[in-house]
C-alpha cells in the first residue's frame, strides 16, 4: 500500500511538467517570438532556448536569413490546427523583458526541432539542463554538416557583401542627392538676384 502510494505521488508530482498549455495564435513577431491568446489575454513568448537571425529588432540590421527565418515560424504558426506551450522545469517561465519562455509545439511538432533541424536557427541561452537540449544539439549538428540555412557560410559571405554594396549604393545616392538640392538652391538665389536687378532696370527705364 506504501509503494502504491509513493508510485501515485511520483506520477502526480510530474504531471504540472510534462502537461501542455492549448493557446491561440495572435501574431507573428519574429523568427524566435511569437504572440498567443491565453484566455483573452495576449501574451508574448519566447522561444526556448533557440535563436534566429534578426529580422525585426528596433535599432538593428536585419541579418543573414533573419526574414527567411521569421517567414518559417509565421507559416507554420498561424496554420497551424493546435499550439501548445510546455515550460521547462530547468528554466525561468519568463526572461528580463517579462516574454514567457517555453517549448512551442504546431500540431504536435517542437517548433525549435523544426527551426534547428531546417537551419533556421541555433542552439542558444541555456541557462539549465533544459528538457530537449540534447535533441536540438543533434539536429544543429545535422544541420551544420549539411550547411542548411545560416550554416551555409559561403551564402551568408556573399549576402553581406551584396548588403555592403547596397549600402553604399545607397549612401553614393544620397550624396547626389544632396548635391542636386544644393545646386537647386544655388540656381534659385542667382534667379532672385536676377530678377531684382531686372526689375530695378525696367524701374529707371519707365522714369526716364
Amino acid at each position: 500500500m506504501k509503494l502504491l502510494f509513493i508510485i501515485i505521488s511520483f506520477f502526480v508530482g510530474i504531471t504540472p511538467l510534462l502537461a501542455k498549455e492549448e493557446v491561440t495564435f495572435s501574431k507573428c513577431v519574429d523568427g524566435d517570438t511569437i504572440k498567443v491568446l491565453q484566455g483573452d489575454k495576449v501574451i508574448t513568448v519566447r522561444l526556448l532556448a533557440v535563436d534566429t537571425p534578426e529580422s525585426v529588432k528596433s535599432g538593428s540590421a536585419i541579418e543573414y536569413y533573419g526574414i527567411e527565418a521569421s517567414k518559417f515560424t509565421c507559416d507554420k504558426i498561424s496554420n497551424a490546427k493546435k499550439i501548445e506551450l510546455e515550460y521547462d522545469d530547468n528554466s525561468n517561465k519568463t526572461d528580463k523583458y517579462g516574454r514567457l519562455l517555453a517549448w512551442v509545439f504546431v500540431d504536435d511538432y517542437l517548433l525549435q526541432e523544426l527551426l534547428v533541424q531546417d537551419g533556421y536557427a541555433e542552439v542558444a541561452y541555456l541557462y539549465g539542463d533544459y528538457k530537449y537540449t540534447s535533441l536540438l544539439q543533434d539536429r544543429q549538428a545535422v544541420a551544420e554538416a549539411m550547411k542548411k540555412g545560416i550554416w551555409d557560410l559561403d551564402k551568408k559571405e556573399k549576402w553581406i557583401s551584396k548588403q555592403e554594396s547596397d549600402d553604399e549604393d545607397h549612401n553614393d545616392l544620397t550624396i547626389k542627392e544632396i548635391l542636386v538640392v544644393i545646386a537647386i538652391l544655388i540656381l534659385g538665389y542667382f534667379y532672385k538676384n536676377m530678377v531684382k536687378k531686372l526689375n530695378k532696370y525696367k524701374k529707371k527705364v519707365l522714369k526716364k
